[in-house]
């Protein structure tokens, strides 16, 4: 009887720890399912990808003339409505990071405003001109009155993309 009791707990205990193991197997494959991404401009990855919180503490650091190569993932502001060559990108708290794309050599949708993106470039500061503010604000569909109310530069978080993911 002693035996009987054994092998019957024996066997239980086989079924519900291979049981939890196949739950632990099944939970990984969900956790490492990719994400797929439409790529414009040059190849990139999403390995070693810098947050939006992390991009906004690089930026405190940068003085105008510096320059930092590195890859940040965010979400998507605002796009140029007319040919997609710029996006403003969320760092959080209310900043933002201006970019446009490396020798004007590819576009975003012009439809592409909050979908989730990575960037690859060059981090830097500016400072950029009333006539320059005016001109992103007619390019973002801004009133002529919105428009006249530019009237002071602007100090800029600014980004040079070489190439763009954004997730499908």
């Amino acid at each position: 009887m002693r035996k009987i009791i054994i092998l019957v707990i024996a066997t239980v205990f086989t079924l519900f720890s291979c049981k939890n193991e196949k739950e632990k197997n099944e939970s990984k494959s969900i956790d490492k399912q990719e994400v797929s991404y439409l790529s414009f401009g040059g190849e990139i990855n999403s390995k070693q990808t810098l947050s939006k919180v992390e991009m906004a503490e690089k930026y405190k650091n940068l003085k105008e003339g510096d320059t930092l190569t590195l890859k940040f993932a965010s979400s998507i502001n605002e796009v140029c409505k007319k040919k997609g060559c710029w996006m403003k990108l969320d760092l959080g708290a209310d900043k933002e990071v201006m970019v446009r794309f490396k020798d004007y050599g590819f576009f975003m949708p012009l439809n592409a405003d909050g979908r989730e993106v990575i960037v690859n470039g060059k981090a830097y500061v500016s400072t950029t001109s009333v006539d320059e503010l005016r001109h992103f604000a007619k390019d973002a569909g801004k009133t002529d009155e919105e428009i006249l109310k530019i009237t002071d530069p602007e100090y800029t978080l600014a980004f040079e993309a070489d190439g763009v993911l954004m997730k499908e």
